[in-house]
């Protein structure tokens, strides 16, 4: 902790008038200095600043506060940044606690590093912008899309010219390790000799990511015609971190308080146009899923957060992980609203298509928060059915159990009750019995060496089965009464040094009964495509990166359990990046998945070798059945329906496609 007796030093030393005057021109007037208020739209200046109470005090918003509390408000600094930011100033050291010299050392390098990387973007940034001005091309491009000179000097759009090694001329040296290392170039080679290195961003307008504080610390780039990816970001660096970083929230600073929330979109273009189109207060993730930081970072600049999505399957799921993040943050002071705009529309062509009034009555009659946990837990759930509510009350615990305590949490629980057609006491008496329940339960640790063990441990059971198309029953292999398998390398199987009796020895998802004398078990083997492709996700999740939304939308659909495990890793791929099978099988326990990821996760499928080409074999004869599926219906429909023929022809080209690229791949197709 800073001693409050170093603020009050520190704050003693700087200058309000030089602190503020740095973001917004004074004038004086007076004993005082006056000047547009920066936290709100005004075009009278009531914006004053005392340099003798050493305050500053908005007459026409009310805020009010000293050079520190200004300069978190205005640059989203937290306290310890913004106490740094101003001892830097006046030359005051700032008293470090708990930090070893190697520590300090530590960290003063990687912020060293840190403004060189800032300096290098900058620059590249510098470079970007000038090309726009010379490319008819991009410029038309923008002007297309309904862009502004001023809108695109506003957000300080670029150009990012079609050549391998454009910005050599911009630096010194193309071979400068920091080019590499800030993302703008692309070294392929083992060793430097055979290095090669070319521009990362070619032929795209380029988007500046900017920190809270206006430092560039990466880009997105757009392709102006057709091509993969249609948008290119920077790599992960030492100063960028896409899943904390949100896209135009330095440039949003203004509009959230003027507008009095934050509209959360999905892309550049969007925050870009909308900006032009009088809504400066949205915002864009980098091509991640909201998360926790998103929202907690949006939280310190307005206390309403709308998240706007297609109403498609994409949209909702994007917006059940928006719901996710945003639950330990929902007091009762806060706002969290969900647009849904309609498939066709993206709120840039919404506003153009509707105008600006009927996207604010949009923005007006968004779902809040307790409406959309409500709907996320009826989801798949027939509350017709005792065992429907069951489910929804089960569905909605772990989201409820989010929220911070308050009013807001406990009126949710009288919604929840309602909901499951139950009373407000009997829902609140069933989560604690459960809570006290699980509470008390006592278990094994699951890494303890059981060895010593009696041998009716695990209690037997009759949850042992097998479902026929699952197992090879040609691969029973007799073991010898007592014998001892060999330690276990990998998968689900745990134990202490992996010594245990052949029964015990079991995959951690789902208990085995030991087998009879003389009788091995079967070996678990997949059968379906299906289960090939939970496999290889399971074991390749960089995998997912390489899908596109037709194959995400293929797996989501899946019956269940696939459809609903495939979900579930991809938003967890989407949160926490490309995930080491350790990883997933942590995460896993004690899911609804234990028995499938049991079955499928072995140690023969540990050892195997698996390519991304064999995974999309697999996809792609995934394809070719639902639309056969989907060419059966419109059959029946196309001697009635028009559309249907239409439809009917679209499947079967799309069909014929797969089908080519079916005979391409090599492999076997389950």
């Amino acid at each position: 902790m800073i001693p409050p007796s170093f603020v009050q030093d520190l704050l003693s030393r700087v200058d309000v008038v030089e602190v503020v005057g740095r973001y917004v021109q004074l004038k004086k007037a007076g004993i005082n200095h006056k000047g547009l208020c920066p936290f709100h739209g005004e075009k009278t200046p009531s914006f004053t600043v005392s340099a003798t109470r050493q305050t500053y005090h908005c007459f026409g918003c009310g805020v009010h506060g000293n050079a520190l509390g200004f300069l978190m408000a205005y640059s989203g600094m937290g306290f310890l940044d913004a106490v740094r930011d101003l001892a830097q100033q006046v030359g005051m050291a700032v008293p470090e606690d708990n930090r070893t010299p190697q520590e300090r050392e530590k960290a003063a390098a990687l912020k060293e590093r840190q403004a060189t990387l800032t300096d290098v973007l900058h620059k590249a940034s510098d470079h970007y912008r000038k090309q726009l001005k010379g490319n008819k091309r991009a410029v038309d491009y923008l002007r297309g899309r309904g862009l502004t000179g001023e809108i695109a000097l506003a957000f300080g759009l670029g150009y990012a010219a079609d050549g391998w090694r454009g910005l050599a001329s911009v630096f010194p040296r193309y071979d400068d390790p920091l080019l590499e290392e800030s993302g703008l170039v692309i070294a392929t080679g083992d060793t430097e000799a055979d290095r090669k290195r070319y521009d990362r961003f070619r032929d795209r307008i380029m988007f500046p990511i900017r920190n809270v504080q206006g430092e560039v610390i990466g880009f997105g780039g757009r392709v102006l015609d057709k091509g993969e990816p249609k948008y290119l970001n920077s790599p992960e660096t030492a100063v960028f971190h896409k899943g904390k970083e949100l896209y135009g929230l330095h440039e949003a600073r203004a509009g959230l308080r003027k507008r009095g929330y934050a509209l959360v979109v999905e892309g550049y273009m969007d925050v870009v146009a909308l900006a032009q189109l009088g809504f400066p207060n949205a915002v864009a993730t980098l091509g991640t899923a909201c998360s926790a930081e998103h929202v907690q970072k949006l939280f310190r600049f307005t206390e309403t957060i709308v998240f706007s999505f297609d109403g498609d399957s994409a949209g909702r799921r994007a917006a059940g992980r928006a719901l996710e993040a945003s639950l330990p943050f929902a007091t009762d002071t806060r706002s969290v609203r969900f647009l849904f705009l309609p498939p066709e529309h993206d709120p840039d062509s919404y506003v153009r298509e509707h105008g600006a009034e009927a996207f604010e009555a949009c923005v007006a009659d968004a779902v809040p928060l307790s409406r959309q946990l409500i709907e996320a837990a009826r989801e798949g759930c027939d509350t017709a059915s005792a065992e429907g509510r069951a489910r929804l009350l089960a569905q909605a615990k772990p989201m409820w159990l989010a929220l911070p305590e308050g009013a807001l949490k406990m009126q949710l629980l009288g919604d929840l009750a309602q909901a499951a057609a139950l009373s407000t006491d009997d829902l609140n008496r069933l989560w604690q019995a459960q809570a006290q329940a699980a509470g008390g339960r006592s278990r094994p640790p699951r890494d303890r060496d059981r060895s010593h063990e009696p041998d009716d441990y695990p209690p037997p059971d009759d949850s042992w089965s097998a479902e026929s198309q699952d197992i090879d029953y040609s691969s029973f292999e007799p073991s010898e009464p007592g014998a001892q398998r060999a330690p276990r390398q990998g998968g689900f199987q745990g134990g202490a040094g992996g010594q245990r009796r052949p029964w015990v020895d079991k995959p951690f998802f789902g208990k085995r009964k030991p087998p009879e004398e003389g009788v091995g078990l079967p070996r678990a083997r997949t059968t379906s495509t299906e289960d090939l492709a939970v496999k290889f996700l399971l074991l390749h999740s960089e995998w997912w990166e390489q899908l596109d939304a037709g194959d995400l939308e293929l797996l989501h659909e899946l019956p269940a359990p696939h459809g609903a495990l495939c979900a579930w890793m991809e938003r967890h791929v989407q949160d926490n990046g490309p995930t080491a099978w350790a990883v997933w099988e942590v995460a896993l326990r004690e899911t609804e998945w234990t028995r499938l990821v049991g079955r499928l996760v072995t140690e023969d499928a540990l050892q195997e070798e698996s390519q991304f080409t064999e995974l999309r074999r697999v996809l792609d004869r995934m394809w070719v059945r639902q639309l056969e599926r989907q060419q059966n219906e419109l059959s029946q429909r196309a001697a009635t329906d028009p559309a249907a023929l239409a439809q009917y022809r679209e499947v079967l080209l799309h069909k014929q496609k797969r089908l080519q690229a079916l005979s391409l791949t090599p492999g076997p197709l389950t």
